[in-house]
């Protein structure tokens, strides 16, 4: 889909029905899990992917508004921890991401 960007964990998403950007950033290892949901505006989706180091883009991605995280690792947690900032962002961002996988 011409209205997604990807990169080594992170992938940016627009919706041209709201005209919003989102990004999620994921980490998997065997210590866990990691995923951050933003909401970004159009000036950084237009950046991503033009870093010729892909951890720039997850800096720039942080600028963001964070929807929500989620922590499952093996290090200061008993368990998953989850926290929601922005639960209509994050909504919204589900949307974009089912529409973005049916085309």
């Amino acid at each position: 889909m011409k209205n997604t960007k990807k990169g080594n964990n992170w992938t940016a998403y627009y919706d041209p029905d709201t005209n919003r950007y989102f990004a999620e950033i994921i980490y998997t290892s065997r210590e866990g899990r990691e995923q951050y949901d933003y909401e970004i505006t159009k000036a950084i989706y237009d950046r991503l992917g033009t870093f010729g180091e892909d951890y720039k883009n997850d800096e720039l991605i942080r600028t963001g508004t964070m929807a929500y995280s989620f922590e499952n690792t093996m290090y200061g947690t008993l368990g998953p921890e989850r926290t929601v900032w922005d639960e209509e962002a994050l909504d919204a961002m589900d949307k974009t991401v089912k529409k973005s996988k049916k085309k």
